[in-house]
């Protein structure tokens, strides 16, 4: 087995290989002066069951794009050069978001993503978290597996919530589903009623609007559910909110850290108590403190991983039910 990890990847891609008891194998990062680059592993792979880790998002439009090409002749070269099965473990995977058409004209550019990472001769696809789980699965035709971290998250709850009552919340009605899984998780887990709630949001031309707040919060330590934070208003908005109605705490909890440009006020001066979110990208280690608390997903990732290798079933890991 190989196991690599690109750019700014390496950070996580290092104790995801810790967590399997080795290290990363090494490979070349190249630039050359007129933009160009080349990337490749400074090891054999030929036969080998060749996994790669790079997150896609974060950072930026022009560093993503280089990320995502960087990925793409990666996973080429260890094609070329023999791989029995190649893997691309991408706990962020970029462009989620535009799984289908909502205006005339409009791409579908997952499913473009996916049709790359096919042509560049992916065998699997692994990722955390995706934004909508059927989109996903129907946008690849090799094979997928979905990871999810709500067992990482649901297990600081009972900690957070410092004896108040729990209520799980979606901030708008597309995360119902999310929270609920979540609220069942932590019911399980601590045989303690958990409330539940969500808000109503709609977004038009970089606008949000909507109402509707479904749920009690009154004296209850609200967790705020969602699968990435970008500039945060999604989350502040619910904050807020959460608080008019008494709410005795308020802590989001989301796996994927993009902190794009506006995010600055996050945890958002003492509307959030605290913010958890999970190491899936760099940009939320580098934010860590200050109210903003890391989730590890090495564990995870390298469980995985193993158990691919191996030929082992994945049901528990990839939350699915026989």
């Amino acid at each position: 087995m190989r196991i690599f990890a690109l750019g700014p990847s390496r950070t996580l891609g290092a104790t995801v290989a810790a967590a399997l008891g080795r290290e990363l194998d090494p490979c070349e990062e190249q630039d050359f002066e007129d933009g160009e680059h080349r990337i490749r592993p400074l090891v054999s792979v030929r036969g080998e069951d060749t996994f790669v880790l790079a997150s896609l998002g974060g950072e930026g439009a022009s560093f993503l794009h280089d990320q995502l090409v960087r990925l793409l002749f990666f996973l080429a070269t260890c094609r070329d050069n023999g791989a029995a099965r190649v893997t691309a473990v991408v706990p962020y995977l970029c462009y989620a978001r535009m799984d289908r058409q909502t205006k005339r004209r409009d791409p579908v550019s997952f499913r473009y993503v996916a049709q790359l990472l096919e042509a560049a001769g992916c065998d699997r696809v692994v990722t955390l978290d995706v934004h909508d789980l059927a989109a996903f699965q129907n946008a690849f035709r090799c094979e997928t597996v979905h990871l999810e971290a709500r067992s990482l998250l649901a297990a600081r709850i009972p900690a957070l919530a410092a004896g108040h009552p729990v209520t799980v919340f979606s901030p708008d009605a597309g995360g119902v589903k999310r929270a609920e899984l979540l609220r069942r998780t932590v019911e399980a887990a601590t045989g303690a009623a958990v409330g539940f709630g969500f808000m109503e949001k709609h977004r038009h031309d970089g606008a949000i609007s909507g109402s509707l707040f479904a749920g009690e919060v009154a004296g209850s330590a609200v967790f705020l559910i969602d699968d990435m934070i970008s500039t945060g208003g999604t989350i502040i908005r619910a904050a807020e909110a959460c608080r008019e109605r008494g709410a005795a705490a308020v802590i989001a909890m989301v796996t994927h850290g993009l902190f794009a440009p506006g995010s600055e006020r996050l945890p958002g001066d003492g509307l959030l108590d605290r913010l958890l979110v999970t190491d899936s990208l760099p940009a939320a280690t580098r934010r860590a403190g200050k109210g903003v608390e890391i989730v590890p997903v090495s564990g995870l990732l390298g469980e995985v991983i193993a158990r691919l290798h191996n030929g082992e079933p994945l049901g528990d890991l990839a939350a699915l039910e026989d």
